[in-house]
């Protein structure tokens, strides 16, 4: 299912719903733009997002745009480790709906 070549086929959705692709990209050229967060950590964080999330795709793009940015393999690493903890600490907060008040 997950094939970076199905990312060739965003024209075509953006033929179909142009204004709203414009937007789109729009939004993410400006999110994601060196500012008072610089890019490096910006992609570290879509990183950090894109593994909680799971996507593939955004994995690939946005791992390419942080080591463009400088991002090391020891930051691409512990932002794995940050993602996890996130993850796993949602996991237990919600475990708390499973609780009875005693």
């Amino acid at each position: 299912m997950y094939d970076m070549n199905h990312l060739k086929k965003l024209g075509t959705l953006g033929k179909h719903a142009e204004n709203a692709m414009k937007a789109f990209q729009s939004l993410d050229k400006e999110a994601l733009d060196d500012g008072t967060i610089p890019k490096k950590y910006k992609e570290l964080i879509a990183i950090a997002v894109a593994l909680t999330t799971q996507c593939p795709y955004c994995l690939e793009i946005h791992k390419k745009h942080a080591i463009e940015a400088g991002a090391t393999q020891e930051e691409l690493a512990e932002v794995t480790f940050v993602a996890a903890a996130l993850r796993a600490g949602a996991a237990v907060v919600h475990g708390t709906h499973l609780m009875h008040e005693s």
